[in-house]
């Protein structure tokens, strides 16, 4: 059983340190399954000018990759970031880079014919290969999960057209479980019959089964915060998806989903300081 994870990986900026780290969901998922011994591939695209910066990081973490697919001409994508006070990540000024139009390439889309499982961060250039590789085809015999992030490129109606594309939704709720927003994302996973886990930070995390057509909150139980929480919802997905594959129940695949995120808040980074160090 192989799983592809397939996003952007991107130069973070920590504007507080001026540190510049690799970064992205994806990235970050990798480190953990590279570190699990979980069978699976990465598959993105970074800048040929961040080389330097994102290939020592992947061989050092033992992450695998497509060296013959990986770089592309110009930058890789951006973000700039600060922790505020109350150790929240807050991102900005995110630019596409490389991003803005990734296609897969044949040798992409051979090791995708032999995989079980393909997750995705949705931002637009992935997005737009998402639907493309559904188009295609290409998507047909694997279980498909997106993390739709803080919703922030989504809105209900967009939710349900990429929806159709995908088995499983992450969505890193920034509300209330009662917004009205909410309940009709809700109705969306229902009515199409598929799987949503919706993280609430503090609050819980809300799994919508549609197949079922059931719900079940699980509540979290609060840690002290010793790092930030800027890692949390990635090693939380990175858990989930590896329990959840390996034939685990909803409700233990979200307890190991949480355990991870809760070790998470250890760092001040969304990874062990030793992951960026030479």
């Amino acid at each position: 059983m192989t799983s592809i994870l397939f996003g952007t990986a991107s130069r973070d900026r920590y504007l507080e340190s001026g540190r510049t780290l690799p970064g992205g969901g994806v990235l970050n998922m990798a480190y953990h399954w590279a570190a699990a011994g979980k069978a699976f591939l990465l598959q993105t695209r970074i800048g040929s000018s961040d080389q330097d910066l994102i290939v020592p990081f992947l061989e050092r973490n033992g992450i695998p990759h497509l060296p013959a697919s990986l770089v592309a001409p110009g930058e890789s994508s951006s973000i700039d970031i600060r922790i505020g006070e109350d150790r929240q990540p807050q991102m900005d000024n995110y630019i596409d880079g490389v991003w803005e139009v990734v296609h897969c390439t044949a040798e992409e889309l051979a090791s995708l014919a032999a995989a079980t499982h393909w997750h995705t961060v949705l931002v637009e250039g992935a997005i737009a290969e998402l639907e493309r590789l559904t188009a295609a085809g290409h998507l047909a015999h694997v279980q498909v999960s997106a993390d739709f992030l803080g919703f922030r490129h989504y809105t209900p109606e967009r939710f349900r057209d990429t929806l159709a594309h995908i088995d499983l939704a992450f969505i890193g709720w920034q509300g209330a479980r009662e917004d009205a927003s909410l309940a009709e994302v809700r109705r969306s996973v229902l009515d199409a019959q598929k799987l949503a886990v919706v993280t609430l930070g503090a609050q819980g995390v809300l799994v919508v089964d549609g197949e079922n057509q059931t719900e079940a909150f699980y509540p979290t139980v609060a840690v002290p915060v010793a790092g930030s929480t800027i890692g949390c919802g990635d090693a939380f997905i990175a858990a989930f998806l590896s329990a959840h594959q390996a034939g685990a129940s909803l409700g233990d695949s979200v307890a190991t989903g949480q355990a991870a995120g809760a070790a998470a808040t250890a760092w001040s980074l969304p990874l062990p300081d030793e992951a960026y160090e030479g």
